[in-house]
């Protein structure tokens, strides 16, 4: 899968996608796979909006495995 990180969430993480083996793992798992080693990208993860092919995820168990992309869209402009 895709990882496309959008704004503080790139500066985060220190570049602007990243290829993640989703298989079999939720997106708690890919987000902690994603963070690892990474304090200041787990803080903008933690409050960050996810979308799954462009559909947002607000569950932690949710399946990524099917999907081909994931968007890491952090706060910005005040909101």
């Amino acid at each position: 899968m895709l990882v496309r990180f959008f704004a503080g969430a790139a500066e985060a993480a220190g570049c602007s996608s990243q290829e993640i083996d989703a298989y079999g793992r939720d997106v708690a798992a890919v987000t902690a796979a994603l963070a690892e080693g990474n304090d200041r990208l787990a803080r903008v993860l933690a409050v960050s909006a996810l979308l799954a092919d462009g559909v947002r995820v607000t569950d932690a168990t949710q399946d990524l495995s099917g999907a081909s992309h994931l968007d890491v869209l952090p706060p910005f402009a005040g909101g």
